[in-house]
């Protein structure tokens, strides 16, 4: 998916939710973005098209997963469903009602999850990831109230666009509270990643991160948080979205003019940077 252009993908995003005519009110909204949890063995964005697909789906994967990982087989006349893959056009997987042999473990949408429970072992390892992409974080003592934010050093503007081998320091700052334990790290984490991927802070060609930048505040801090609510809920660790998303579903906001294509590109290059997932495999 990844070496898909990105017009192409949002092209048929676009087009995919013009024609379905879905995800316009905040319930459907939410709806969606719990669907896009409940599948960690796919990237966001193709979670996206199984649930246009077929929306009561509650675990599938490829023929070689469920052969090698799970002893089943496919049944005679089983649909599949499409993905988008790197290097190709689309891949074929299975809903789990189309497949027969052993019986799947009771945890079986969790199959292919990181391990949860957050440690500040795995927080210093998200770290180390983040300073060999040119982001620095640092913790910080804060009180209890101030979980962290990100900005952008002075420095930022003469080597943003320089390529990564040039850099000579980091081009992103991440403050996270000292404070607060492992699990609420990785929320204030993923949110502040989300600002960044999310282009809130502009345009980086290093990173591969659009700008758009003429977002209202509210709009921002609505996108992060979904962003946050995604990684964090595929991840097991329950951040505070859950009621601020909440809220927005309650208050009715129209959900149409969400860039839903930002949102899952996002959730998926932080999945990515920091090796949260893996997904399912179509070979050994």
């Amino acid at each position: 998916m990844d070496d898909l252009n990105n017009k192409d993908e949002r092209s048929l995003l676009t087009q995919l939710l013009e024609d379905s005519k879905l995800y316009k009110e905040g319930k459907n909204f939410k709806e969606l973005l719990d669907f896009v949890n409940s599948l960690s063995n796919f990237a966001p964005f193709n979670v996206f098209l199984l649930h246009i697909q077929k929306p009561g789906l509650m675990f599938a994967a490829s023929e070689h997963d469920w052969k090698k990982r799970f002893n089943r087989t496919l049944k005679e006349g089983a649909r599949p469903l499409l993905i988008l893959w790197p290097f190709a056009p689309v891949a074929l997987v299975y809903d789990v009602k189309d497949t027969e042999g052993d019986d799947l473990p009771v945890d079986v949408a969790q199959a292919f999850r990181a391990t949860g429970g957050m440690t500040a072992e795995r927080i210093q390892a998200f770290i180390k990831k983040l300073m060999r992409l040119g982001i620095d974080t640092k913790l910080i003592e804060y009180g209890e109230w101030h979980a962290g934010h990100i900005k952008r050093p002075e420095h930022d503007l003469k080597v943003i666009n320089q390529p990564m081998q040039e850099k000579e320091k980091p081009n992103y700052l991440i403050r996270l509270n000292k404070n607060h334990d492992a699990n609420v790290q990785f929320a204030t984490l993923a949110h502040e990643l989300a600002h960044l991927y999310l282009g809130h802070l502009g345009a980086d060609k290093c990173l591969k991160i659009p700008e758009r930048l003429n977002k209202s505040l509210n709009a921002k801090e609505l996108e992060a948080e979904s962003v946050c609510y995604i990684v964090c809920h595929r991840n097991n660790v329950k951040p505070n979205s859950e009621a601020y998303l909440t809220n927005f579903v309650d208050n009715k906001l129209q959900a149409k003019n969400m860039d839903l294509y930002a949102l899952l590109k996002a959730a998926g290059q932080i999945e990515t940077i920091l090796n949260l997932v893996e997904h399912t495999s179509f070979k050994d």
